[in-house]
């Protein structure tokens, strides 16, 4: 429902929360949406459930740093950045983290299309804090999910965002890099369907995986 916004000023991700929640509204039945978000969509979906509470029936978030980046992420990333726009660079990104031969293409392209100028702004974004300093009045189910092998900084988190949403829900997944939606479709499918038809993450153990 919304346009392509690869050659746009990035607007943050509160005004992303609102683009989002004005796309809820609009096109979800009911004016309302099981909400799922993966890294940066993360952060906007957190910042969606503390700005449209009453558009949100359950939340999913993955990989999020919500609390900011370790001292040794500050250091280590920004010199990374220019190369965010070098396909060379995501597709090495993308056999690190086992994203499936099929997708990496997708994967690669969509990486590089984002401006520099984006990337310094969102990366500037994400290394602080970017929990609201006002209460949450969102009510309702909200778990958040980290790769075992993906970046301290996001399991770090969830002391606070738990303070914030006291019925957060956290969980570590097995073996999991960042984008483990694509490492393991399966049982991301399963464990977010789970969360989304109960509210609990009952199932989000190992016992989730499907039978081979």
């Amino acid at each position: 429902a919304l346009r392509e916004r690869y050659g746009l000023r990035r607007p943050g991700m509160r005004a992303a929360a609102d683009d989002l929640a004005e796309v809820t509204r609009e096109h979800a039945i009911g004016g309302t949406a099981h909400v799922v978000g993966l890294s940066l969509g993360g952060f906007v979906a957190v910042h969606l459930v503390h700005r449209h509470p009453q558009l949100v029936r359950s939340c999913m978030i993955t990989g999020v740093a919500f609390t900011g980046l370790t001292s040794l992420e500050r250091f280590l990333i920004p010199p990374q950045i220019p190369l965010w726009r070098k396909r060379w660079y995501w597709r090495a990104q993308a056999a690190a983290f086992g994203v499936p031969a099929d997708g990496r293409d997708l994967y690669v392209e969509s990486a590089v299309r984002v401006s520099p100028d984006t990337n310094r702004r969102i990366f500037r974004e994400i290394a602080e804090s970017s929990i609201p300093p006002e209460p949450f009045a969102y009510p309702g189910p909200i778990l958040a999910v980290a790769g075992e092998k993906e970046q301290r900084s996001v399991r770090d988190a969830f002391p606070a965002l738990g303070k914030a949403l006291p019925q957060l829900q956290t969980w570590v997944a097995p073996g999991m890099h960042h984008p483990w939606n694509v490492e393991d479709p399966d049982l991301f499918t399963t464990v977010l369907r789970t969360f989304a038809d109960t509210g609990e993450r009952e199932a989000a153990d190992e016992t989730t995986r499907p039978d081979p």
